[in-house]
Protein backbone atom coordinates (compact mmCIF):
# COMPACT_ATOMS: atom_id res chain seq x y z
CA UNK A 1 0.00 0.00 0.00
CA UNK A 2 3.10 1.82 0.51
CA UNK A 3 4.45 2.09 -2.83
CA UNK A 4 0.64 2.97 -4.34
CA UNK A 5 0.93 6.19 -2.35
CA UNK A 6 4.65 6.80 -3.20
CA UNK A 7 3.44 6.28 -6.51
CA UNK A 8 1.00 8.53 -6.77
CA UNK A 9 2.99 11.22 -5.26
CA UNK A 10 5.81 10.93 -7.66
CA UNK A 11 3.32 11.43 -10.62
CA UNK A 12 1.59 14.16 -8.82
CA UNK A 13 5.28 16.36 -8.99
CA UNK A 14 4.71 17.15 -12.59
CA UNK A 15 1.51 18.29 -12.15
CA UNK A 16 1.81 20.45 -9.46
CA UNK A 17 1.55 23.33 -12.10
CA UNK A 18 -1.63 21.94 -13.61
CA UNK A 19 -4.21 22.30 -11.91
CA UNK A 20 -7.37 19.81 -13.05
CA UNK A 21 -5.65 19.24 -15.67
CA UNK A 22 -2.62 17.03 -14.24
CA UNK A 23 -3.11 14.43 -11.61
CA UNK A 24 -5.64 12.58 -14.42
CA UNK A 25 -2.80 10.89 -16.83
CA UNK A 26 0.66 9.29 -16.34
CA UNK A 27 3.72 10.72 -18.35
CA UNK A 28 3.05 14.36 -17.15
CA UNK A 29 7.05 15.46 -17.55
CA UNK A 30 5.46 15.67 -21.53
CA UNK A 31 3.48 18.85 -20.79
CA UNK A 32 7.03 20.15 -19.48
CA UNK A 33 8.24 23.61 -21.87
CA UNK A 34 10.49 22.17 -24.12
CA UNK A 35 13.40 24.52 -24.42
CA UNK A 36 13.77 28.35 -23.16
CA UNK A 37 12.32 30.43 -25.68
CA UNK A 38 8.84 27.98 -25.40
CA UNK A 39 9.23 28.68 -21.17
CA UNK A 40 9.72 32.82 -21.73
CA UNK A 41 6.72 32.99 -24.15
CA UNK A 42 4.38 31.37 -21.67
CA UNK A 43 4.68 27.72 -23.13
CA UNK A 44 2.77 25.64 -25.70
CA UNK A 45 3.83 28.15 -28.58
CA UNK A 46 2.90 26.11 -32.04
CA UNK A 47 3.68 28.45 -34.58
CA UNK A 48 7.30 29.59 -34.70
CA UNK A 49 8.64 28.65 -37.71
CA UNK A 50 12.54 29.42 -38.45
CA UNK A 51 15.73 27.61 -37.98
CA UNK A 52 15.23 27.39 -34.23
CA UNK A 53 15.28 23.06 -34.06
CA UNK A 54 13.48 23.45 -30.48
CA UNK A 55 9.92 23.83 -32.15
CA UNK A 56 9.76 20.81 -33.85
CA UNK A 57 8.88 19.08 -30.24
CA UNK A 58 6.28 21.72 -29.82
CA UNK A 59 4.48 20.93 -33.63
CA UNK A 60 5.89 18.41 -35.92
CA UNK A 61 4.57 20.69 -38.58
CA UNK A 62 7.48 23.18 -37.77
CA UNK A 63 10.17 20.88 -38.95
CA UNK A 64 11.94 22.68 -42.04
CA UNK A 65 15.09 22.57 -44.00
CA UNK A 66 16.76 25.78 -41.77
CA UNK A 67 16.86 23.60 -39.28
CA UNK A 68 19.23 21.38 -41.00
CA UNK A 69 22.58 20.01 -39.01
CA UNK A 70 20.98 22.10 -35.92
CA UNK A 71 21.35 20.99 -32.29
CA UNK A 72 20.00 21.95 -29.20
CA UNK A 73 20.13 21.12 -25.79
CA UNK A 74 18.39 22.64 -22.92
CA UNK A 75 18.62 21.99 -18.95
CA UNK A 76 16.54 23.44 -15.98
CA UNK A 77 16.08 22.89 -12.61
CA UNK A 78 12.35 22.20 -10.96
CA UNK A 79 11.13 21.86 -7.45
CA UNK A 80 13.56 20.66 -5.02
CA UNK A 81 16.15 18.09 -6.22
CA UNK A 82 13.72 17.60 -9.89
CA UNK A 83 15.68 18.95 -13.21
CA UNK A 84 14.94 18.16 -16.65
CA UNK A 85 16.15 18.65 -20.20
CA UNK A 86 15.29 18.30 -23.81
CA UNK A 87 17.68 17.54 -26.65
CA UNK A 88 16.92 18.12 -30.52
CA UNK A 89 18.37 17.69 -33.73
CA UNK A 90 17.80 17.36 -37.38
CA UNK A 91 19.18 16.74 -40.52
CA UNK A 92 17.91 17.41 -44.59
CA UNK A 93 18.23 14.58 -46.69
CA UNK A 94 17.72 15.70 -49.78
CA UNK A 95 15.28 18.68 -51.20
CA UNK A 96 13.06 15.74 -52.41
CA UNK A 97 13.01 13.61 -48.59
CA UNK A 98 13.62 16.89 -46.72
CA UNK A 99 14.07 17.05 -43.27
CA UNK A 100 14.27 14.40 -40.50
CA UNK A 101 13.86 15.36 -36.37
CA UNK A 102 15.22 13.51 -33.41
CA UNK A 103 14.91 14.65 -30.19
CA UNK A 104 15.20 13.34 -26.07
CA UNK A 105 13.75 14.61 -23.04
CA UNK A 106 13.88 13.71 -19.61
CA UNK A 107 12.98 14.64 -15.71
CA UNK A 108 15.32 12.97 -13.15
CA UNK A 109 13.30 13.67 -9.72
CA UNK A 110 16.09 13.48 -7.67
CA UNK A 111 16.35 10.65 -4.18
CA UNK A 112 13.73 9.87 -1.77
CA UNK A 113 13.64 8.82 1.48
CA UNK A 114 11.82 5.62 1.70
CA UNK A 115 9.94 4.48 4.54
CA UNK A 116 7.18 1.37 5.51
CA UNK A 117 3.90 1.85 7.10
CA UNK A 118 5.10 1.79 10.35
CA UNK A 119 7.25 4.69 9.77
CA UNK A 120 10.98 2.69 10.01
CA UNK A 121 13.54 3.62 7.75
CA UNK A 122 14.25 1.93 4.71
CA UNK A 123 16.42 2.64 1.80
CA UNK A 124 16.55 5.18 -0.50
CA UNK A 125 14.88 5.76 -3.89
CA UNK A 126 15.09 7.85 -7.15
CA UNK A 127 12.52 8.46 -10.00
CA UNK A 128 13.27 9.46 -13.51
CA UNK A 129 11.34 9.22 -16.78
CA UNK A 130 12.42 9.73 -20.17
CA UNK A 131 11.45 10.41 -23.89
CA UNK A 132 12.84 9.42 -27.48
CA UNK A 133 11.20 11.48 -30.40
CA UNK A 134 11.60 11.18 -34.17
CA UNK A 135 9.58 13.45 -36.59
CA UNK A 136 8.83 14.48 -39.82
CA UNK A 137 6.97 17.08 -41.68
CA UNK A 138 5.57 17.03 -45.70
CA UNK A 139 4.37 20.34 -47.31
CA UNK A 140 1.42 19.63 -49.28
CA UNK A 141 2.60 20.67 -52.65
CA UNK A 142 1.09 24.04 -54.15
CA UNK A 143 -0.09 25.10 -50.86
CA UNK A 144 0.90 27.09 -47.80
CA UNK A 145 -0.18 23.86 -45.90
CA UNK A 146 2.60 21.76 -43.53
CA UNK A 147 1.60 18.67 -41.52
CA UNK A 148 4.14 17.09 -39.69
CA UNK A 149 4.32 14.05 -37.26
CA UNK A 150 6.48 12.96 -33.88
CA UNK A 151 6.61 9.63 -32.57
CA UNK A 152 7.40 8.58 -29.07
CA UNK A 153 8.44 6.06 -27.39
CA UNK A 154 7.91 6.72 -23.36
CA UNK A 155 9.90 4.80 -20.42
CA UNK A 156 9.52 5.80 -17.02
CA UNK A 157 11.27 4.10 -13.47
CA UNK A 158 9.00 5.51 -9.91
CA UNK A 159 10.24 3.45 -6.72
CA UNK A 160 10.34 0.06 -8.39
CA UNK A 161 7.14 0.38 -10.83
CA UNK A 162 8.43 1.11 -14.41
CA UNK A 163 6.30 1.76 -17.48
CA UNK A 164 6.80 2.03 -21.34
CA UNK A 165 4.64 3.48 -23.50
CA UNK A 166 4.06 5.58 -27.15
CA UNK A 167 2.92 7.97 -28.72
CA UNK A 168 2.50 10.38 -31.34
CA UNK A 169 1.49 13.58 -32.20
CA UNK A 170 -0.14 15.42 -35.04
CA UNK A 171 0.75 19.01 -36.37
CA UNK A 172 -0.72 20.82 -39.12
CA UNK A 173 0.67 24.71 -39.88
CA UNK A 174 -0.31 27.13 -42.45
CA UNK A 175 2.05 29.98 -43.13
CA UNK A 176 0.79 32.86 -44.88
CA UNK A 177 3.72 35.22 -45.86
CA UNK A 178 2.33 38.32 -47.34
CA UNK A 179 1.24 38.91 -43.85
CA UNK A 180 3.92 37.25 -42.24
CA UNK A 181 0.85 35.30 -40.56
CA UNK A 182 1.38 31.73 -38.92
CA UNK A 183 -1.58 29.23 -37.62
CA UNK A 184 -1.60 25.91 -35.93
CA UNK A 185 -3.02 23.15 -34.86
CA UNK A 186 -1.09 20.05 -32.35
CA UNK A 187 -2.85 17.04 -31.46
CA UNK A 188 -0.54 15.66 -28.98
CA UNK A 189 -0.37 12.41 -27.07
CA UNK A 190 -1.97 10.02 -28.97
CA UNK A 191 -0.77 6.60 -27.43
CA UNK A 192 -0.69 3.86 -24.87
CA UNK A 193 1.08 2.29 -22.12
CA UNK A 194 2.81 -0.50 -23.45
CA UNK A 195 3.96 -1.98 -19.97
CA UNK A 196 2.01 -1.09 -16.62
CA UNK A 197 3.02 0.22 -13.40
CA UNK A 198 1.01 -2.53 -12.01
CA UNK A 199 -1.42 -4.13 -14.23
CA UNK A 200 -3.95 -1.14 -14.44
CA UNK A 201 -3.70 1.26 -17.95
CA UNK A 202 -3.57 4.74 -17.19
CA UNK A 203 -4.33 7.13 -19.60
CA UNK A 204 -1.64 9.50 -21.56
CA UNK A 205 -1.81 13.46 -20.96
CA UNK A 206 -3.72 14.10 -24.66
CA UNK A 207 -3.93 17.28 -25.37
CA UNK A 208 -5.20 19.55 -28.21
CA UNK A 209 -3.76 22.90 -28.99
CA UNK A 210 -4.21 25.93 -31.40
CA UNK A 211 -2.15 29.03 -32.16
CA UNK A 212 -1.86 32.03 -33.87
CA UNK A 213 1.14 34.55 -34.60
CA UNK A 214 2.09 37.33 -36.56
CA UNK A 215 4.92 39.77 -37.30
CA UNK A 216 4.32 43.42 -37.12
CA UNK A 217 4.82 45.21 -40.18
CA UNK A 218 6.73 48.44 -39.10
CA UNK A 219 7.43 47.35 -35.39
CA UNK A 220 10.46 44.30 -34.55
CA UNK A 221 7.53 42.58 -32.69
CA UNK A 222 5.87 39.02 -33.14
CA UNK A 223 3.23 38.41 -30.68
CA UNK A 224 2.19 34.54 -30.07
CA UNK A 225 -1.49 33.69 -29.07
CA UNK A 226 -2.18 30.01 -27.99
CA UNK A 227 -5.42 28.24 -26.95
CA UNK A 228 -4.70 25.11 -25.01
CA UNK A 229 -6.75 22.33 -23.48
CA UNK A 230 -9.42 22.04 -26.15
CA UNK A 231 -10.11 18.83 -25.42
CA UNK A 232 -11.47 19.77 -22.34
CA UNK A 233 -13.74 23.29 -21.81
CA UNK A 234 -14.21 23.26 -18.13
CA UNK A 235 -10.22 22.97 -17.10
CA UNK A 236 -10.85 25.39 -14.12
CA UNK A 237 -11.33 24.29 -10.06
CA UNK A 238 -12.96 25.98 -6.59
CA UNK A 239 -9.46 27.08 -4.90
CA UNK A 240 -11.07 26.79 -1.00
CA UNK A 241 -9.21 29.41 0.24
CA UNK A 242 -10.74 31.39 -2.20
CA UNK A 243 -14.51 30.64 -0.99
CA UNK A 244 -16.65 33.03 0.69
CA UNK A 245 -18.20 33.35 4.65
CA UNK A 246 -21.72 33.53 5.06
CA UNK A 247 -23.01 35.24 7.38
CA UNK A 248 -23.88 31.98 9.54
CA UNK A 249 -20.37 31.60 9.53
CA UNK A 250 -20.39 28.74 6.95
CA UNK A 251 -17.83 28.44 3.71
CA UNK A 252 -19.43 28.51 -0.24
CA UNK A 253 -16.49 27.24 -2.71
CA UNK A 254 -15.14 29.90 -5.35
CA UNK A 255 -17.34 30.53 -8.25
CA UNK A 256 -15.10 30.33 -11.26
CA UNK A 257 -16.99 32.73 -14.29
CA UNK A 258 -17.22 31.98 -18.06
CA UNK A 259 -14.86 34.15 -18.68
CA UNK A 260 -12.60 33.50 -16.28
CA UNK A 261 -12.52 29.25 -17.53
CA UNK A 262 -12.15 30.74 -20.76
CA UNK A 263 -8.77 33.01 -20.17
CA UNK A 264 -7.26 29.99 -18.33
CA UNK A 265 -7.07 28.14 -22.02
CA UNK A 266 -4.83 31.64 -23.52
CA UNK A 267 -1.16 31.75 -23.39
CA UNK A 268 -0.11 34.81 -24.90
CA UNK A 269 3.59 35.88 -25.89
CA UNK A 270 5.90 38.86 -27.50
CA UNK A 271 9.27 38.30 -29.04
CA UNK A 272 11.22 41.47 -29.21
CA UNK A 273 14.00 41.96 -32.33
CA UNK A 274 12.78 37.92 -33.36
CA UNK A 275 15.25 38.13 -36.13
CA UNK A 276 18.05 39.76 -34.70
CA UNK A 277 20.94 38.39 -32.55
CA UNK A 278 19.58 39.73 -29.59
CA UNK A 279 16.02 38.55 -28.83
CA UNK A 280 13.85 39.60 -25.29
CA UNK A 281 10.44 37.32 -24.56
CA UNK A 282 7.96 38.06 -23.05
CA UNK A 283 5.02 35.86 -21.53
CA UNK A 284 1.80 35.51 -19.70
CA UNK A 285 0.15 31.56 -19.05
CA UNK A 286 -3.28 32.83 -17.88
CA UNK A 287 -4.24 29.47 -16.03
CA UNK A 288 -1.05 29.29 -14.36
CA UNK A 289 -1.71 32.66 -12.88
CA UNK A 290 -4.92 32.12 -12.28
CA UNK A 291 -4.31 28.86 -10.21
CA UNK A 292 -1.17 30.17 -8.12
CA UNK A 293 -2.64 33.52 -7.55
CA UNK A 294 -2.87 34.37 -3.98
CA UNK A 295 -5.27 36.28 -2.39
CA UNK A 296 -4.19 39.81 -0.98
CA UNK A 297 -0.64 39.79 -2.30
CA UNK A 298 1.20 40.21 -5.58
CA UNK A 299 2.90 37.68 -6.77
CA UNK A 300 3.45 37.54 -10.42
CA UNK A 301 2.36 33.82 -11.17
CA UNK A 302 2.48 33.28 -14.98
CA UNK A 303 4.58 35.81 -15.77
CA UNK A 304 7.78 34.38 -17.55
CA UNK A 305 10.60 36.08 -19.77
CA UNK A 306 13.94 35.27 -21.24
CA UNK A 307 16.47 36.32 -24.32
CA UNK A 308 18.12 34.72 -27.09
CA UNK A 309 21.69 35.74 -27.67
CA UNK A 310 23.55 34.72 -31.01
CA UNK A 311 27.02 34.52 -31.77
CA UNK A 312 28.50 33.16 -35.26
CA UNK A 313 27.11 29.89 -34.96
CA UNK A 314 26.29 29.56 -31.27
CA UNK A 315 23.37 31.17 -29.50
CA UNK A 316 22.45 30.88 -25.78
CA UNK A 317 18.87 31.41 -24.69
CA UNK A 318 17.53 31.60 -20.96
CA UNK A 319 14.15 31.42 -19.35
CA UNK A 320 12.67 32.76 -16.55
CA UNK A 321 9.29 31.56 -15.05
CA UNK A 322 7.42 32.90 -12.04
CA UNK A 323 5.29 30.12 -9.88
CA UNK A 324 5.54 31.06 -6.72
CA UNK A 325 7.48 33.40 -4.57
CA UNK A 326 8.97 30.28 -3.37
CA UNK A 327 9.13 28.36 -6.47
CA UNK A 328 10.34 29.60 -9.87
CA UNK A 329 11.72 27.94 -12.50
CA UNK A 330 14.91 28.97 -14.83
CA UNK A 331 15.83 26.98 -18.15
CA UNK A 332 19.16 27.22 -19.77
CA UNK A 333 19.98 26.54 -23.76
CA UNK A 334 21.82 26.54 -26.66
CA UNK A 335 22.19 25.83 -30.40
CA UNK A 336 25.11 24.89 -32.51
CA UNK A 337 24.71 24.99 -36.23
CA UNK A 338 27.60 22.90 -37.61
CA UNK A 339 26.58 23.54 -41.23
Amino acid sequence: MLKHYVLFFMLMICSISFGQIGGRSIYQFLNLSTSPRQAALGGDIITIYDEDVNQAMSNPALINADMDNHLAMNYGSYYGEASYGTASYAYTYDRHVQTFYAGVSYINYGSFEGYDENGQATSNFTGSEGALTLGYAYNIPYTDFYIGSNVKLITSNLESYNSIGGAVDLGFLYLNEKNDLNMALVVRNIGTQFTTYSGIKENLPFEIVAGVSQELEHVPIRWHLSLENLQQWNISFSNPVRGETNIDGSKSNEKVSFVNNALRHVVFGVELFPKKAFNFRLGYNFRRAEELRVEEQRNFSGVSLGFGLKMNKLKFNYSYSRYTLAANTSLFGLILNFQ
